[in-house]
């Protein structure tokens, strides 16, 4: 057993349980709220615990003590024991390369490690003819120059070193493809347990989702996740497909029509006749496509590429030129044996991927490495208030009567009672206040139709009501306004948001919302001027004058208020026309459009399904200081690629040198060249933040708590 504060190990012997067993053994202790995460090896045995306090440690004991046989049930591996498991496979194949290779030059004879090294070459030879038949010279073609030529001179000592360096190459190569697919699969995973099965005589029950068969009608309803592709046979709905075809633009839905599991409703709620599930689905063939695509990696990493391949013909020319002057066939080797492409091709994608892993491990999932690189460049940050600059906690302030023919708590009561069908925060204020005021509201209303980012409308005790936006009220539905109520409204609503109604026409009551800024957000937007974001800029539906109180307390001078959906959208197009690089942060359904348009875009935890799923970047912690580690991380992966490329050109350009001269042999050209490349290699995956880092940020935290 090993035990070090809120981290346990326990040993149960070897082959206590299967792989598939140990999933379920882990899924069966994550089920207690205390424990955090849970990693099982069925070679060992071995259950690694991590929970949250150390008081816990007796009934993780109590529990483990109380686990049968019986309850040793096969189940599948969670993202984090997937990702941990690549990288055990990942150590293990490394330490199994350099144990074989210590081991054999230690204790086989020098021919047999001299025909084994031929036996290896041949695979680099071949590669290198391929390149030449087709004409291309590349790093496949000086890889397999070099290790010929090398082989020819019958230096065996430096042909073994290059092709285990390379070796280790195209194992970190593939360490990197297996974590980037890793990571990108579960940002697009969906992970719903329940959904509502519509029985035969039309009434609905949760079902879980894993147990959803085809043929089955389930229902959906507006804000979720279609999870299942299938057949709407009932209702109509705005269905955004961004996950699916890119377009930002919700696409409507009636019986006949398909839908797509990973798609989101933003309106209306359908009944779904189940065609594919799980991994039959749309969705997941996509995912399966992912480890393919060259789309989703960084310019960085494609510029590397091409610049390796690009140096490779002037390798050669030195070559040529070093035997052409000197007629010394090995100060020629020495040459060809220094390969700039080699170590530019391993440490860019290192970085990026090195990057991305610390990024997940700050919380932070990334969809692909051109997304982090783009966070780098950005010189523009466009802000959705609420739920980002603001907690996302708004509290009713006041209620006002506009006319006598309703109180002020009849008014509280209608608001409350229509509100309360609705999931965002503004609702859940009123409904919270109506609560509080001990204000009972019956279901005096028909079916309530959302009107995206601007209402709701709806028929109550016989008249038509609508709550929203002044936009909605006043422009869309025209209801009118006398100059009495013009001057109550400026008045009273002053630095507040402000929900309006109307009964038949006639405004009859204002609900004005306080919404307060982040303590710490402030800060962050300073940090991330210091860290080169010139624009800052919050777009909000609120009113102008609650909209101005927030740009003031967070310092903010360029804003926009009352902003509709389809108007972020085109302000960041705007930006974009300018010539800035933009990031979209939001968290609602109304953001999907600007997120979708952005060249780089952000979700906050608490989001919608829809902006998680447009997102490019989705932050899984409730910190606004995350975009301040995120840009530390992007600009500092972006100094590791250009030190990198520094160093590399002064260790091989060093060698080179002293190879023309004859100063130094080719196994000792290669041997340094190998050996620097590898070091490189591994700086690249070293922290940029620092293990210190978090901690940091938090006293950070704590102080500006404190002083504000």
């Amino acid at each position: 057993m090993y035990d070090k504060g809120t981290r346990l190990r326990v040993r149960s012997g070897q082959w206590a349980f299967t792989k598939e067993e140990g999933y379920g053994l882990a899924s069966l202790l994550l089920q207690n709220d205390f424990i955090n995460e849970v990693y099982t090896s069925h070679r060992n045995g071995s259950i690694l615990i991590y929970y949250d306090d150390v008081k816990n440690k007796g009934k993780i004991f109590d529990i483990l003590t109380s686990i049968t046989l019986d309850d040793l049930v096969e189940g599948e591996a969670t993202q984090l024991q997937i990702s941990k498991e690549i990288t055990d496979d990942f150590i293990l194949k490394l330490a199994r390369m350099i144990g074989r290779r210590f081991l054999g030059r230690l204790f086989l004879p020098v021919r047999i490690k001299h025909i084994l090294t031929i036996l290896r070459a041949s695979k680099y030879i071949w590669k290198g003819l391929d390149s030449l038949t087709d004409f291309r010279i590349d790093v496949a073609l000086l890889d397999g120059v070099a290790v010929a030529g090398a082989l020819y001179m019958r230096d065996f000592k430096p042909a073994s070193s290059m092709m285990f360096l390379l070796s280790i190459s195209d194992a970190l190569e593939d360490y990197t493809v297996q974590k980037a697919k890793s990571t990108l699969k579960d940002s697009l995973a969906l992970n719903i347990d329940t959904v509502w099965l519509v029985e035969g005589d039309g009434t609905e029950r949760p079902y879980p989702a894993l147990e959803i068969q085809k043929g089955d009608k389930i229902k959906i309803h507006m804000g979720d996740v279609i999870p299942v592709d299938g057949k709407v046979v009932d209702g109509e709905a705005m269905v955004n497909e961004a996950s699916m075809t890119g377009e930002p633009l919700a696409v409507h839905k009636r019986p006949g029509k398909t839908v797509h599991a990973g798609t989101v409703i933003e309106e209306g709620n359908i009944i779904v006749e189940v065609y594919s599930i799980n991994k039959e689905t749309r969705l997941n063939k996509i995912i399966d496509l992912i480890e393919n695509s060259e789309d989703l990696k960084a310019d960085a990493q494609s510029r590397a590429e091409k610049l390796a391949d690009s140096i490779v013909p002037y390798s050669f020319l030195a070559t040529a030129l070093t035997y052409l002057f000197t007629g010394n066939a090995t100060k020629a080797l020495s040459v060809l044996m220094v390969d700039f492409s080699c170590a530019i091709k391993l440490t860019t994608p290192l970085s990026v991927i090195s990057a991305m892993r610390e990024a997940s491990d700050n919380r932070m999932m990334i969809k692909g490495g051109k997304f982090l690189e783009n966070y780098a460049i950005a010189d523009t940050i466009v802000f959705d208030k609420t739920g980002t600059l603001t907690n996302a906690s708004p509290k009713v302030v006041h209620v006002f009567p506009m006319t006598k023919r309703y109180k002020r708590e009849e008014i509280l009561r209608m608001a409350a009672c229509i509100e309360e069908h609705f999931a965002h925060s503004i609702a859940t204020a009123i409904v919270k206040q109506a609560e509080e005021e001990g204000i009972k509201h019956e279901e005096d209303h028909s079916e309530v139709e959302y009107i995206v980012a601007h209402g709701i409308a709806t028929e109550y005790d016989g008249k038509r009501v609508v709550i929203g936006s002044r936009h909605f009220l006043f422009d869309d539905e025209g209801i009118k306004i006398n100059k009495t109520q013009e001057k109550k409204i400026k008045r009273e609503v002053k630095d507040h948001s402000v929900v309006y109604m109307a009964i038949d026409g006639k405004l009859e009551g204002l609900i004005c919302i306080d919404d307060p800024v982040r303590e710490e957000a402030k800060y962050v937007l300073e940090e991330l001027r210091a860290l080169g974001i010139e624009n800052i800029i919050m777009l909000t539906g609120d009113s102008e004058s609650g909209a101005k109180s927030s740009a003031e307390a967070l310092g903010i001078t360029e804003y926009r208020s009352q902003v509709l959906p389809e108007d972020k959208s085109r302000i960041v197009e705007e930006l974009k026309a300018e010539g800035k690089t933009v990031i979209m942060v939001g968290d609602g359904i109304n953001d999907s459009p600007a997120l979708a348009a952005a060249d780089v875009s952000v979700s906050m935890k608490n989001s919608s399904d829809i902006a998680r799923e447009v997102a490019d970047i989705s932050l899984l912690s409730d910190d606004l200081y995350d975009l301040v580690t995120l840009r530390k991380l992007s600009t500092g992966m972006f100094d590791k690629i250009n030190t990198n490329y520094k160093r590399i050109v002064a260790v091989n350009g060093t060698l080179l040198v002293l190879g023309v001269l004859g100063a130094i042999s080719p196994a000792t050209s290669s041997m340094i060249h190998n050996l620097s490349t590898m070091i490189f290699g591994a700086l690249s995956t070293k922290s940029v933040l620092g293990d210190d880092y978090s901690n940091e940020i938090n006293v950070e935290a704590i102080e500006v708590a404190d002083a504000t």
